[in-house]
């Protein structure tokens, strides 16, 4: 007999995490527009560039973080070769 808990009982490969990135997309323009009145006129310019400037703050340290831990692991020794290495 088959259990149904409701919350488990999707299919494994359901659209959830694909529908959750595209509303956290929207929700960012949302915040954008409404509460930071970021918009397309041309007396925000210093917004825009400030918007930009955070982005790249925020980006260039996690872009950089992601590929100094994907290389170390490409890198990194096999567990068995480690412990041939130790005796």
């Amino acid at each position: 007999m088959a259990r149904h808990d409701g919350l488990y009982d999707r299919e494994p490969h359901s659209g959830a995490p694909i529908a959750t990135i595209v509303l956290a997309i929207a929700q960012m323009g949302v915040h954008l527009v409404f509460f930071l009145h970021i918009t397309t006129g041309p007396d925000n310019t210093n917004n825009e560039m400030a918007l930009a400037f955070v982005v790249l703050i925020v980006v260039l340290p996690m872009g950089s973080s992601l590929w100094i831990m994907a290389n170390l692991n490409r890198n990194m020794l096999p567990i068995n070769q480690i412990m041939q290495v130790q005796r």
